[in-house]
């Protein structure tokens, strides 16, 4: 069923040479026919994503690309009379290794392959071309994912954007909300492209930022706190916001567990068994997630039923033990489906709802125990914002600051 699927939708089957069976040359020859068909799906006018690292990984860098996307473009040119373009993507994550992350997918300028077009004659690019046009896709590449050394670097890159946006808000007097994730990869494209421009020229002066940056990062965690929450007032804040604060805490530690109790106990088994068939059964990390989805996409619903179809069951045993229970089967059975399904769907957002309390509960008594370190901490942050807006003076980075403090995109 799957199968059909996605050759209704025009998918193209891609074989590995190290995923198909046969001899070397035979796997060689099925990933040759893999790409040409890809190469002349797009010469047709469709449309091909791919990720030319050739896997999925979890680093803050690029892996060595494969070459494959190029020649995918060089053959595609060579087989159509249109003119195929490479549109360089960013995939930037709010919080990476977090379920159900905001993520943002930012479309860059195109990349023109004209200028690495293969001479005439043959279905396969000469080897120079390939190469050249690799280079320039990792070269577009290593900017549009912002690229660092290390997830220690890429953070701390975050902290600095946290903490100029914060100083330049207070200095504005706005009360601008959160910025949402446009601003946070625009915010963060300013830092990155501001740190390798000044450590090419200004080395000594990048590194003793870099450590003063690091200490306050490391004072900023240990408190619990983010940037921004250094300028509330101190202690619980208004009567409104308390009561707030309070119908949170009773929404996640009273109401919610009765539904995830519901939860838990039809929608706990067959999870446990989609983490034993990941462990089994995925051979790469990329796999995991296909399994997990694939794989409950069929396995919950018939759960679901089934503990309807068992709620209706009981529920007619109990009618006949009980003459004065009302016959309400039907809709006992449908209020367990829906217990189940909303009760599945609370319980993917309850841990992250769960952090987010807790940790407005230690704001507020952070705030209230520790004044002076908080004074201290602001005094450090609007240091450190003259430092790095001083350094980057001069260049010419993505986006505009507007005059509530916000990163803005540049109206072109």
């Amino acid at each position: 069923l799957l199968g059909w699927l996605m050759r209704g939708l025009g998918t193209v089957p891609i074989k590995r040479p190290q995923e198909a069976s046969g001899s070397a040359e035979a796997r060689r020859q099925a990933n040759e026919a893999a790409v040409d068909a890809l190469a002349t799906a797009v010469a047709d006018g469709s449309f091909s994503c791919l990720f030319p690292e050739g896997t999925s990984h979890d680093a803050s860098h690029l892996l060595e690309l494969r070459p494959g996307a190029a020649r995918l473009v060089l053959r595609a040119m060579e087989r159509g009379t249109g003119k195929p373009m490479i549109v360089p993507v960013g995939l930037h994550y709010d919080d990476k290794r977090s379920f159900r992350s905001p993520v943002l997918v930012a479309f860059h300028p195109p990349v023109d392959p004209a200028a690495f077009t293969a001479p005439p004659g043959g279905l396969e690019p000469a080897r120079g071309p390939v190469e050249a046009l690799t280079g320039e896709i990792e070269r577009v590449l290593h900017e549009v994912v912002r690229a660092t050394e290390n997830w220690d670097l890429h953070h701390l890159m975050h902290r600095a954007r946290k903490l100029v946006r914060a100083e330049r808000v207070r200095r504005a007097g706005s009360t601008v909300r959160a910025p949402n994730m446009a601003e946070r990869v625009l915010g963060f494209a300013r830092v990155w492209k501001g740190y390798y421009a000044r450590l090419a020229t200004h080395p000594e002066q990048v590194a003793a930022l870099r450590a003063r940056l690091e200490e306050y990062d490391a004072d900023l965690r240990a408190l619990g706190l983010d940037d921004h929450e250094l300028d509330a007032a101190t202690g619980w804040g208004s009567p409104v916001r308390a009561l707030s604060l309070a119908a949170q805490m009773a929404l996640v530690f009273l109401f919610l567990p009765q539904l995830l109790l519901v939860a838990l106990v039809v929608d706990g088994p067959p999870a446990l068994l989609l983490m034993a068939a990941r462990r089994l059964f995925a051979k790469h990390d990329k796999d995991e997630a296909t399994i997990l989805v694939l794989g409950g996409a069929v396995l919950f619903p018939l759960v679901w039923v089934a503990a309807g179809v068992a709620t209706w069951w009981l529920h007619a045993q109990l009618e006949a033990v009980l003459p004065i229970l009302p016959e309400l089967r039907g809709l006992a059975a449908l209020l367990v489906v829906a217990a189940s399904i909303v009760g599945g769907m609370a319980a993917l957002r309850y841990q992250r709802l769960l952090g987010e309390t807790l940790r407005a509960v230690r704001v507020r008594l952070t705030r209230s125990r520790r004044r002076v370190t908080l004074a201290r901490l602001r005094v450090e942050r609007s240091e450190l914002h003259d430092a790095i807006v001083g350094l980057a003076e001069g260049l010419d980075l993505p986006g505009r600051v507007g005059g509530d403090g916000r990163v803005l995109a540049e109206v072109r």
